[in-house]
């Protein structure tokens, strides 16, 4: 629908179609509510110009039965729209089972790309077309914000939390990236390209980056490296929670809530332990807070999400 429409910017993913479905219909509605208003206006002023034969009795007669229809009309039409804005909203920040998960670290002033195959990327990023990609990113410094025109998403991405977005673009080429939230100094510079490849193209340019340990393997590395496998291994003699099938269950804590294991809560347990206290499980484990890079998270978590199995019971 958006093809005929001059000027309309680059639409090259899933998500700008239905982005643009929503701004052309909010378009639409606001050019009929004032086409209305200029008709009724040009109306009154063509009907009631100086020297005109039109009656100027009951000027200050009530036309309720018109006022409440044109009320009654616009508020349901904005209704409507304001419905169908929510369940937009939702949709784009609720990732559907993803072909491929990439991590983002943003900071002054670059993108840092981490693919599961362990490629690496600065202020670039390579993607299948016509696969679903979840990016999950977080910030080193300050707050920054992921935006890539052609594909509608704009997110946040704040010190401190991990932020999720998706995209599936269904036109190869290559596609700006920028950061809409100012940064810095440099803020203007902090701009990169999204390439979307074929499935081809994209095999060959993963091959091409001669990339020997996967982003899971980093992950095991660093969790070895800083001494988690001391307490979190299957044989290991301290009384810590296991990680094995932790990914994606509902865990309950010391305070009697109960968080669901997804990235976030798992970057929050490495960086702020002392917060997230496993029931059952003495408050032990150290701060990582300052020690390790939001790198390091990503592989930490890239690696304990790939302990499938079932879960052991709590000792």
């Amino acid at each position: 629908m958006d093809h005929w429409i001059p000027f309309w910017p680059d639409t090259a993913a899933v998500n700008a179609v239905v982005v643009n479905n929503l701004y052309i219909a909010e378009l639409g509605l606001a050019g009929v509510i004032m086409a209305t208003v200029i008709g009724m206006m040009l109306t009154f002023c063509i009907r009631y110009w100086r020297g005109s034969p039109a009656s100027r009795a009951n000027r200050v007669q009530k036309t309720w039965h018109f006022e409440i229809a044109w009320t009654v009309a616009t508020l349901a039409a904005f209704l409507v729209l304001f419905v169908w804005g929510a369940q937009v909203y939702v949709w784009l920040f609720e990732p559907p089972p993803a072909d491929e998960e990439d991590y983002v670290v943003a900071k002054q002033w670059m993108w840092k790309i981490e693919h599961p195959g362990g490629q690496r990327e600065i202020d670039a990023l390579h993607v299948p077309v016509d696969k679903t990609i979840k990016l999950v990113m977080a910030s080193e410094d300050v707050i920054h914000s992921f935006f890539v025109p052609a594909f509608r998403i704009k997110h946040d991405v704040v010190p401190g939390t991990l932020e999720v977005i998706w995209f599936k673009a269904d036109k190869t080429g290559v596609f700006r990236l920028e950061c809409t939230q100012y940064c810095g100094l440099q803020h203007a510079t902090m701009t990169g390209q999204v390439d979307v490849l074929t499935g081809a193209d994209y095999a060959r340019w993963l091959t091409d980056q001669g990339v020997h340990n996967s982003l899971v393997q980093q992950g095991e590395a660093v969790f070895r490296a800083h001494g988690c496998s001391g307490c979190h291994d299957q044989n290991s003699t301290v009384h810590a929670p296991s990680l094995v099938g932790l990914y994606g269950t509902l865990v309950h804590l010391q305070d009697g809530s109960v968080q669901l294991a997804d990235e976030a809560y798992i970057r929050d347990c490495i960086l702020n332990p002392r917060s997230f206290t496993v029931a059952g499980y003495p408050p032990i484990m150290p701060d990582f807070s300052g020690q390790i890079s939001e790198g390091d998270v990503f592989e930490l978590i890239a690696y304990i999400k790939s302990l499938k199995g079932a879960q052991e019971p709590d000792k």
